[in-house]
């Protein structure tokens, strides 16, 4: 450690006791340690006393050479700066968070004959309105989808709206009104966008209500096929209600739980928004080494808040007692132009939330101490490598495998953050394409797999690949665009003539120039174990389909042969290569098998040639 040492006592002697910013720095002027004091002399005299009980804050104060201070106009001006010092500087010693760059929100367009529903991020300054935040893409998504089977509003993008002479996939699966044909009256779709907004709002009782008077009028009138139509409504949005509402008296509020087990801190945090449970989304801050969840708690809240010109509500439940709570609440009530309160002390269903919020801290903490840890790092790798907005927390690969254009199968491999998820793993025999054209092969499987999703069988992806250049991830992209899926990062794998790991390109979609990782990246490490699961899942599922294509089919299309007979056949002489090989005098030593049979089995192999 290089330097001399620190003379604290000196240093002490100048300090003024107003509120400021202090910077701990090594011998090498590396800041170490950002923070705030309302009084600056007396802060920093707690970390020169003797017996100081935690060892983190020992070993930083061993390493002290210098320290700045800036001193500021109020205690408020103090908090925020140290944000902005610690989001800067990163210090070793500080808590800090890994945050997104953005959260999503649902937009509704106005100004539009058919307004359209989106997932939208960063800023608000189109005419419409913004519903969230939400946790996560995957949450938006995941609501988007509830509402096209709900509203039926449209989510295309407007080009795509502007040149439709017939009506889409969605229209099909009944999933839009299809407005951009005609095949809803302005007025009925009107009706739906209403829908749509007062359920955003958290207001589904009035859309019940709506709907009920409307569903009793559709049958007055003997209009059962649309009466049926309000009543299934009806019973979704009250399935909906006992999943989503906590609150029957609305309102927006934050359930922060900080947790910390062996060295490692959790932070769970629940978004409610109109009485309505968004979702919730897990952070694990670094450097918790000897930290408690309270000291967690209160360097989580400046930097997730203070950052990023994120939303602030009017409540924030917490399941630990902040010394600096009042500080806190007074920077984010100036910050959000409205009262902010922090409470710890909790009854009732609010307690209930907190403890929900903290079960949940425990799991994801449980879940990262079980092994996964190293897994974690490379979607956060991964994460970085694209540029993505927030952690990717479900990715899909998709591969094709065939042997010559024969018995093609498309297979989609799924991981989360827990690894491979083995039930949603797909296979798809590929049947409406020509032989060895993979391109098609794609288009046909993708199709397949997220007609079913926007069906609500199953969840869409953070991050979709492709085992393929530009050309498949033209043809992905073309899939998704038809489907009115957004939000899915789009990645392809060119693996080179070598086909060496190692020496992959990746091609996002939206972006010209290739991406490419070096060797001993986490993320490519990821991509690079996706890819080969999806490579091994489709192998294995081709070669059962060609095996059964071999064994079965030839066999199965010769007329009057039965399964039984076929069974006999392929024991008695050991398969169907020596059935192929078999005269006819042979075949009909077959119990079962007729002179005759035996000549049209030997004529379905041998077309070109005579008995014998």
């Amino acid at each position: 450690m290089s330097g001399p040492e620190f003379d604290s006592r000196a240093f002490l002697k100048t300090l003024t006791s107003r509120p400021g910013v202090y910077r701990m720095m090594d011998g090498s002027g590396k800041v170490i340690y950002v923070g705030k004091a309302r009084n600056l002399k007396k802060r920093l005299a707690s970390y020169f006393r003797k017996n100081l009980s935690s060892p983190k804050t020992r070993s930083m104060v061993a390493r002290i050479r210098q320290v700045e201070i800036t001193i500021t106009h109020t205690e408020n001006e103090a908090l925020i700066l140290e944000n902005n010092l610690i989001k800067e500087l990163k210090p070793r010693y500080n808590i800090l968070l890994r945050d997104d760059k953005s959260y999503p929100y649902i937009y509704l367009s106005s100004g539009h004959r058919h307004p359209r529903l989106a997932l939208h991020r960063g800023a608000r300054k189109r005419k419409g309105r913004y519903f969230g935040p939400y946790p996560s893409a995957g949450a938006v998504r995941e609501t988007l989808n509830l509402m096209q089977k709900l509203f039926r509003v449209r989510q295309c993008e407007d080009a795509f709206y502007a040149n439709r002479s017939r009506p889409c996939l969605q229209y099909q699966i009944k999933r839009c009104s299809a407005p951009c044909t005609g095949m809803i009256s302005d007025v009925r779709y009107r009706e739906d966008v209403r829908h749509a907004e007062l359920f955003l709002e958290g207001r589904s009782n009035a859309v019940i209500d709506q709907l009920v008077e409307r569903m009793q009028a559709a049958s007055e009138a003997l209009e059962f096929e649309q009466a049926a139509r309000y009543r299934d409504q009806i019973a979704a949005l009250r399935r909906i209600q006992e999943r989503q509402y906590v609150s029957g008296s609305g309102g927006d509020l934050d359930v922060i739980a900080a947790m910390v087990k062996n060295g490692i801190g959790c932070v769970q945090v629940f978004f409610i928004r109109n009485g309505r449970n968004l979702g919730n989304k897990s952070w694990f801050p670094r450097h918790t080494d000897d930290a408690d969840a309270a000291e967690l708690l209160a360097a989580f809240l400046p930097q997730y808040y203070l950052s990023g010109g994120r939303e602030i509500p009017s409540e924030i439940l917490l399941n630990q007692p902040l010394e600096e709570a009042e500080w806190l609440a007074g920077v984010l009530s100036e910050r959000a132009g409205h009262k902010v309160e922090l409470r710890h002390r909790l009854r009732g269903d609010r307690s209930r939330w907190v403890r929900m919020a903290e079960a949940n801290a425990g799991a994801a903490l449980e879940g990262l101490l079980a092994g996964k840890a190293n897994l974690r790092s490379r979607f956060e790798a991964l994460q970085e490598a694209l540029d993505l907005e927030e952690l990717p927390r479900r990715i899909e690969c998709f591969d094709i495998s065939h042997t010559f254009g024969e018995s093609p199968v498309g297979a989609c491999v799924v991981f989360d953050l827990n690894g491979p998820v083995k039930s949603d793993y797909r296979r798809f025999n590929i049947r409406e394409v020509a032989a060895g054209d993979d391109y098609a092969a794609l288009e046909e499987a993708l199709t397949r797999r997220y007609t079913r999703i926007k069906k609500g069988e199953g969840k869409l992806p953070d991050v979709l690949i492709i085992d393929g250049g530009k050309g498949q991830l033209a043809r992905a992209t073309r899939v998704l665009e038809e489907l009115q899926i957004t939000g899915v990062t789009l990645l392809g794998i060119a693996k080179g003539p070598s086909r060496k790991p190692g020496q992959e390109t990746l091609f996002l979609s939206g972006r010209e120039r290739p991406l490419i990782l070096q060797g001993n990246s986490p993320a490519l490490h990821l991509i690079q174990q996706l890819d080969g699961e999806a490579h091994r899942f489709a192998i294995s599922g081709h070669r059962q389909r060609r095996g059964k294509a071999r064994t079965t089919s030839v066999l199965e299309e010769i007329p009057g042969l039965g399964p039984k007979r076929r069974r006999q056949l392929l024991q008695q002489f050991g398969g169907l290569q020596e059935v192929a090989r078999a005269g006819i005098d042979d075949l009909a030593r077959v119990p079962g098998i007729s002179r005759a049979m035996a000549g049209r089995i030997y004529e379905r192999f041998h077309p070109d040639r005579e008995g014998g």
